[in-house]
């Protein structure tokens, strides 16, 4: 099977929302009258992102979902994407897989496939994705105020448990591990939350790499400091009832630096509480008042009895030693 069989088979699908989509030199693509477009790239190497043995459906899923993730913490509605794919081989099983979980989350999200690249090489999944979003809304990074309450979507925490467990370096029941393992390999982008949140938050970020490594972010380029408190750990609606049987450490280290969650951490004023959860509620997605903003630079974490925990948390970072 030549490479473009392989993307006729597996990929070529007819133009809805693209005025020109796959099979040209370029993409056409016109984003709604007086709209914006949003634009963002992840790439997913296998061995670093990916375990060799998940199921490319999930794969497929993931490998758009984590790109539909930065969108939302911008606020922005999902418009196309494009994919790059370096395959060793052109295994049709493995491609029906990934195609079907990536091609339904797209088309949950209403967002098509417009071109891309492929080559034989090492497993590599690069996507580019566009969206569009109003003028002056976007949620970005250097909006947070202090005094801002500050906001996590849904749980954080299961995805580390899962890679801990897939490091051999915890042991779990199985019916732990497959929720776990779950909310890694199948996480959710809060799209509509993102965009709900437009006019009403201040500044987000999508948790990918840890979240307190994500907050340093937001509070660099916000020019602001933050105290997270972590009374919430102790049982909330943004830890799930398997992170709450771990140790306190190990629930600390998961939820605070352990990545891979894709939730929104968000920034907003203190006026906002109630349209905050009402909103949150009308598109079924939790969310929880974790801390605040602060005048002062510095990141404070404070244990439930709002003593300080001197200790470092480590989130991901692809170049750190």
């Amino acid at each position: 099977m030549g490479e473009f069989d392989l993307i006729a088979r597996h990929f070529q699908r007819p133009a809805r929302r693209a005025v020109l989509g796959v099979g040209d030199d370029c993409a056409l693509i016109q984003p709604s009258a007086g709209q914006q477009l949003a634009i963002s790239t992840d790439m997913l190497v296998e061995g670093r992102h990916f375990l060799s043995t998940v199921d490319p459906a999930r794969l497929g899923h993931k490998a758009l979902a984590v790109n539909l993730s930065d969108l939302a913490a911008c606020g922005a509605l999902p418009l196309a994407f494009t994919l790059s794919l370096a395959l060793p081989q052109a295994d049709n099983t493995w491609l029906e897989g990934f195609s079907r979980g990536l091609f339904a989350l797209a088309d949950a999200h209403g967002c098509e496939l417009i071109g891309g690249d492929t080559t034989q090489g090492p497993l590599n999944i690069s996507i580019t994705v566009l969206g569009e979003v109003p003028p002056e809304q976007a949620l970005l990074r250097h909006a947070a105020q202090a005094g801002d309450d500050l906001y996590v979507s849904g749980t954080v925490g299961d995805a580390r448990l899962a890679l801990e467990v897939f490091r051999g370096h915890l042991s779990v029941g199985g019916d732990v591990f497959e929720r776990a393992r779950a909310r890694m390999e199948l996480p959710t982008p809060r799209v509509e939350l993102g965009q709900a949140l437009r006019g009403v938050a201040h500044a987000a970020i999508d948790v990918s790499d840890g979240l307190l490594g994500d907050l340093g972010h937001v509070l660099k380029r916000s020019g602001v400091g933050a105290q997270v408190d972590t009374g919430w750990l102790q049982g909330s609606a943004a830890v799930s009832a398997d992170l709450l049987t771990l140790p306190w450490t190990r629930r600390l280290d998961f939820a605070l630096a352990g990545g891979d969650d894709y939730e929104l951490l968000f920034t907003a004023p203190v006026r906002e509480r109630e349209r905050i959860h009402a909103l949150a509620s009308d598109v079924a997605v939790p969310v929880t008042r974790i801390g605040r903003i602060t005048a002062e630079s510095g990141l404070r974490v404070l244990d439930p009895q709002g003593q300080p925990i001197n200790r470092r948390f480590a989130s991901f970072d692809h170049f750190s030693p």
